[in-house]
């Protein structure tokens, strides 16, 4: 009997014991769930896009977002491993841009980072990107400041120097001989395609009195009678108005209002279906340049691409954006440097970059400079008829 008592006193010993150690039985709550271990995305590569899908760009961060989208979906895999996209809205702020992409590197642990559409945001983002050593690939950020100064950002499209004179250049082509300039105060897209297209125009027409007005206007303004009144007392050919696609139609069609019957131009953000959706028939005739015409696929992945987004679109736009095509070259280039690199470190993969030859995108073969733009010297110049873009021709600037 005592023999069983002693053996029972020792089990309730170890009971105890074992009672007393476990992690959620001394306050007598459940025991907490383990965090998620770093072996559960063994087989997973993250990359960040970070675009403006709300606000002022969200339009045209979509249309980007899209073809990132499409991408990944033709490409879904790197070094053996699913890619996975995480996907933030910048809310075309540069502040929300710097919180997006601070989560994306030090919450979202990502290998490397897309975007954004919007130059203002992109350059925001600039030292963060730059300070944590994680490549970055604007897909249609045109402001050179994007990737001046900064070794690890990259793009795929062309700059604002090249697109303000391939537009100054169309303009003279068209007989215009005076120009009026509009831009937003405070976006740097709008104001450095302003003023490149200023000085191209000047220089072309060798007449610095040629530009007869500049106007900025500030964000969120939808009067713009004004400004359009001033211009139109002083009668210029063109009116160069490079803005986002929610302001642009508001210029266009209370310029057509006011009896102003100038050819009105902008640049890449006007391919956008928001613009003939609200200017209506007043947007008849307006031009603008872009980079990419799905009649027109330059390369094999090119024609392989339209096929395939163009059956992803149906029923959800009317072409193909030429930031779409932006968006899915970004992708592949980061994924083939991924590739090349054999590795996920930052700097192997900025590296690879560096390397990049004659890779073949849907927007043409790119090389990367040495401040990391693409090399690029074409653009495609649209206008609108009959409610539709309508490709005009391809301009090639040196």
């Amino acid at each position: 009997m005592k023999r069983v008592l002693s053996l029972l006193l020792s089990l309730l010993m170890v009971l105890t014991l074992f009672t007393a150690c476990s992690p959620a039985a001394s306050n007598g709550e459940p025991e907490a769930e383990e965090e998620p271990g770093p072996a559960e995305d063994a087989d997973v590569i993250k990359i960040g896009v970070f675009e403006p899908l709300t606000g002022m760009n969200g339009g045209g961060g979509l249309q980007e977002l899209g073809g990132i989208e499409y991408a990944n979906k033709v490409y879904p895999e790197v070094l053996g491993k699913k890619i996975q996209l995480v996907v933030v809205d910048n809310k075309s702020d540069k502040g929300e841009a710097t919180t997006a992409v601070t989560r994306l590197i030090e919450k979202d642990k990502v290998v490397a980072i897309i975007g954004s559409y919007g130059s203002a945001v992109s350059i925001a983002a600039g030292d963060i990107i730059k300070n944590a050593q994680i490549p970055a690939m604007g897909a249609s950020c045109t402001n050179p400041m994007v990737t001046q100064g900064n070794e690890f950002y990259f793009r795929a499209c062309f700059l604002d120097p090249f697109q303000g004179k391939v537009m100054a250049t169309y303009a003279i082509e068209q007989g215009a001989k005076t120009a009026a300039v509009i831009m937003q105060n405070g976006d740097d897209y709008s104001v450095g395609l302003a003023n490149f297209f200023i000085d191209a125009f000047k220089n072309l027409t060798g007449d610095e009195n040629s530009i007869v007005d500049v106007s900025e206007f500030q964000l969120n303004e939808s009067d713009f009678n004004a400004i359009l009144t001033n211009i139109k007392a002083k009668n210029p050919d063109v009116i160069f108005a490079p803005s986002a696609a929610t302001t642009a139609p508001l210029i266009i069609k209370q310029a057509r209002d006011l009896g102003i019957d100038a050819l009105i131009m902008g640049g890449d953000t006007w391919e956008n279906p928001a613009i003939i959706d609200v200017a209506g028939e007043d947007a008849e005739g307006i031009v603008l340049s872009t980079f990419f015409d799905e009649n027109d696929p330059a390369t094999e992945e090119a024609q392989k691409f339209v096929e395939g987004y163009k059956k992803e679109l149906a029923g959800k736009e009317p072409i193909i954006p030429a930031v779409a095509a932006l968006g899915y070259d970004a992708y592949i280039l980061l994924r083939d440097a991924i590739e090349r690199a054999g590795s996920t470190d930052g700097v192997a993969i900025r590296d690879a970059l560096r390397e990049t030859k004659d890779f073949e995108g849907v927007t043409g073969i790119i090389n990367f400079t040495e401040e990391g733009d693409a090399d690029k010297n074409l653009a495609v110049i649209k206008t609108v008829k009959d409610g539709q873009f309508v490709f005009v021709d391809s301009v090639e600037v040196k």
